[in-house]
């Protein structure tokens, strides 16, 4: 029997990468910035449209942190997160001595709950701290309900932070994702819709912006023949060889987006005819999901429940893993504000995301497998 490991979310090599990684080492462009950096910028600017501006950096954690920096969020400032995220999004409101204020989710999305965003809003102004900036996430390449969170924001002027790291090639009514707020956040991480083996862009709406982002990104040099610093920066800009890597991996973007959303209906058909299962899907023809990774809730019934359907896969030698933990109950963040009920805790008790990237015919085989037996 092939027990090999299946893996969560596994990245795909287009065949085109090692033409640029060796054009890099040729040229001797093995540091960060250069020609593939600037041209891995400009095709990811065609792909989000000429309102669009990209800076490639080394990871989405650092793009989220430039976002606060370029924002103005400093120490003692308050920051509303979405709580059902990976802690990637709320980091850099510490890095920045902020507050994070966590919002719960909503049913429909699993993104941040406009009615909770807007009550923390209004009780953090009662309290004399109107929250400086909102990071909402689309949670497993999900839209988050934009037209509701965006008209909360609006109404009190508060900035969004759009996390899309797990949303590259998702939309909302057309509009890619990324493109709506202050903001945009991409990561391309190993596990993401393309790679460039650790890496993130951050999108915005001018090109001074962009330049700003790319100050602070290299250290924050002034213009100077010596080396002259006026504020802090950081190394965060992406490497000339990793930018190589997204080069060729853009050229399969459409077909792994295709593969994911094939893969979403594999497990659709899977499960449907098993009861206490549900796969997850936004039914409303506004979003359009890249379906990163499928997510499918498991009804407690006795000995069946998410737990158990994670450790019969885990026999199988197949990576499962429950959701994300939502942040107002890590042990890091457990102190800070909280804004909900129970709707982002319960997604994480019943939640399950399975294998989404990169599956072969006998993966699959296998997976079905685990399923028919488990359920029997």
């Amino acid at each position: 029997m092939n027990n090999k490991r299946i893996y969560l979310s596994l990245p795909r090599q287009s065949g085109f990468e090692q033409e640029y990684i060796k054009n890099a080492f040729e040229t001797n462009w093995i540091t960060s910035g250069g020609p593939n950096v600037e041209e891995f910028e400009y095709k990811l600017e065609e792909c989000f449209g000429k309102e669009s501006f990209v800076t490639a950096l080394n990871s989405g954690t650092s793009a989220i942190h430039l976002a606060l920096v370029l924002l103005g969020i400093k120490a003692g400032d308050e920051v509303i997160c979405q709580s059902m995220t990976f802690s990637a999004s709320a980091n850099p409101i510490l890095y920045q001595g902020a507050t994070p204020v966590f919002v719960d989710s909503e049913i429909d999305t699993w993104n941040i709950c406009p009615q909770f965003l807007e009550t923390a809003i209004k009780d953090r102004i009662k309290n004399g701290k109107k929250p400086k900036a909102i990071i909402a996430v689309h949670l497993y390449g999900n839209p988050y309900k934009i037209e509701d969170v965006h008209a909360v924001a609006d109404k009190y002027d508060i900035p969004i932070i759009e996390d899309s790291a797990e949303a590259l090639g998702s939309r909302f009514k057309g509009q890619k994702c990324g493109s709506f707020g202050a903001l945009g956040i991409l990561s391309f991480n190993g596990n993401k819709i393309i790679t460039t083996s650790s890496g993130g862009a951050l999108i915005s709406s001018s090109e001074s912006i962009k330049q700003k982002a790319l100050f602070f990104a290299t250290q924050a040099k002034d213009k100077a023949v010596h080396y002259q610093h006026s504020e802090i920066g950081y190394n965060y800009r992406m490497s000339n060889v990793c930018a190589g890597i997204g080069l060729g991996q853009m050229k399969i973007i459409g077909q792994n987006i295709e593969e994911r959303r094939e893969m979403n209906t594999f497990y659709k058909e899977l499960f449907k005819d098993v009861d206490g299962v549900t796969v997850f899907e936004n039914s409303n023809q506004d979003f359009f999901s890249n379906c990163w990774l499928t997510t499918v809730l498991v009804e407690n019934e006795g000995d069946v429940n998410r737990e158990n359907l994670r450790m019969a896969f885990e026999t199988a030698n197949i990576e499962c893993r429950p959701l994300w933990k939502p942040m107002h109950l890590q042990p890091v963040f457990e102190n800070y504000p909280y804004y909900g009920e129970n709707t982002a805790e319960g997604l994480f008790e019943k939640g399950l995301c399975l294998p989404s990237g990169n599956l072969s015919l006998e993966d699959k085989k296998r997976i079905r497998e685990v399923v028919k037996n488990f359920f029997i």
